[in-house]
């Protein structure tokens, strides 16, 4: 049995990029019904790079489209009319951009007062930089993240992904999930603001919970924890690496006897969690020494068949092959609007023991303009005046997102 518990929640996503429609994807995965509104142009991530072809198909399935030239009163008919019958409305425009075309919060509940108003934005609602228009790049350097990210002495790095960004999608659905829930539960509907800026500093919250304690700011130290050591260390194998961790007063001599160094823990060097912390490059190099010749997949063996963490850092094509990713399933199918399938990350949890499989394909622009104005309500003639004033367009599947 699949479970579909937001079945009958229609969402009207009028976001782009990542944040708002990531969201949506979670909420089509569970079983909402989500219209994408995009302009005549298409969502950016039609634009043909290939960056952008890979974020419509990873958070665009099971969509609705339809394009639909906000700036004309007409079309902004048409949005009244969807905002009017939705459960929620999400929205990552630029700053000011739908109180401009009509489409705030305000006038949202005026037409709906049970549309829960979802704003995502770069920086927060309420501070000076409410108006800056915000990504992913610009919160990992503003909170703090791109500062502790990279080796002692180096310079900033960004996380490897759009951390920020993904994390940001997870969190404005929990928050719409919270919302619907008081909703049904107590009859209240409140508006939600999640910004990456926020989402950012959330992200690093056992940090600046020690940056307080201890007044101490953190700074960039590679892989290692700062404050605990082997944590999270990274130690070349003879065919890559792994990281582990072994810190505890517990594992640190399991540690030293499973690799045949009794000895180190009783080194003066690494005897108590402070000494390894303060002779953390001459502990990386026993352990190595240690645990020379092994391959990674060896070093995971040996060490996690004795209560160890362990990890060995892999490329994407070993985790494609990872057992445990394989008998997870954690990977499904979607279908591009073109017929082409592809690979897709699937929610990254189970209800009632369930995965779900569904093979949801991506809409073409504007693919369902004319099934979803038809559905609220106007006539064939009203739907080909609107077509023929170019303000809602449906545009040919074979025509758009097509990657570079």
């Amino acid at each position: 049995m699949i479970h579909r518990p937001l079945e009958g929640i229609r969402v009207v996503d009028f976001g782009q990029f990542v944040a708002a429609p990531g969201a949506s994807q979670s909420l089509v995965d569970l079983g909402a019904e989500v219209i994408k509104v995009e302009p005549p142009e298409g969502d950016w991530v039609r634009s043909g790079t290939s960056f952008g072809e890979s974020i419509l198909r990873a958070y665009n399935r099971g969509k609705r489209s339809i394009a639909l030239d906000l700036k004309d009163s007409r079309g902004l008919e048409v949005a009244e009319r969807l905002v009017s019958d939705a459960d929620v409305v999400i929205q990552n425009m630029r700053p000011g951009a739908m109180e401009a075309l009509g489409l705030g919060p305000d006038r949202v509940r005026e037409l709906n007062p049970r549309a829960i108003y979802a704003t995502v934005s770069g920086f927060g609602l309420h501070g000076p930089s409410r108006h800056r228009p915000g990504l992913d790049i610009a919160a990992q350097a503003e909170s703090g993240l791109m500062a502790i990210t990279g080796e002692l002495g180096g310079r900033p790095l960004r996380v490897g992904t759009t951390i920020v960004d993904a994390a940001t999608a997870h969190v404005l659905t929990e928050a719409v999930l919270a919302a619907l829930l008081e909703r049904e539960r107590f009859g209240q509907v409140a508006a939600v603001e999640v910004s990456l800026l926020e989402v950012a500093l959330h992200l690093q919250s056992a940090d600046w919970t020690g940056y307080s304690i201890t007044g101490s700011t953190p700074c960039r130290r590679g892989n290692g924890q700062p404050g605990v050591a082997p944590a999270a260390d990274l130690i070349e194998t003879s065919d890559g690496y792994i990281v582990l961790s072994g810190y505890s007063a517990q594992h640190w001599p399991r540690l030293c006897e499973v690799l045949g160094r009794a000895d180190l823990a009783t080194d003066p060097r690494f005897a108590d969690n402070e000494a390894r912390v303060a002779n953390r490059e001459k502990l990386l190099s026993e352990l190595a020494v240690a645990l020379g010749g092994r391959t990674s997949e060896e070093c995971v063996q040996l060490l996690a068949s004795n209560g160890l963490v362990v990890g060995a850092v892999r490329s994407y094509d070993q985790v494609r092959e990872s057992d445990d990713v394989i008998a997870g399933e954690m990977f499904t199918r979607g279908e591009h609007f073109d017929g082409s399938a592809f690979d897709v990350v699937r929610v990254p949890f189970r209800l009632g023991g369930e995965c779900e499989r569904t093979m949801r394909r991506v809409p073409s622009l504007g693919e369902h303009s004319a099934e979803i104005v038809t559905g609220i309500g106007y006539s064939a003639e009203e739907l080909d005046a609107l077509l023929q004033a170019g303000v809602l367009s449906c545009k040919e599947s074979s025509a758009v997102g097509t990657p570079a």
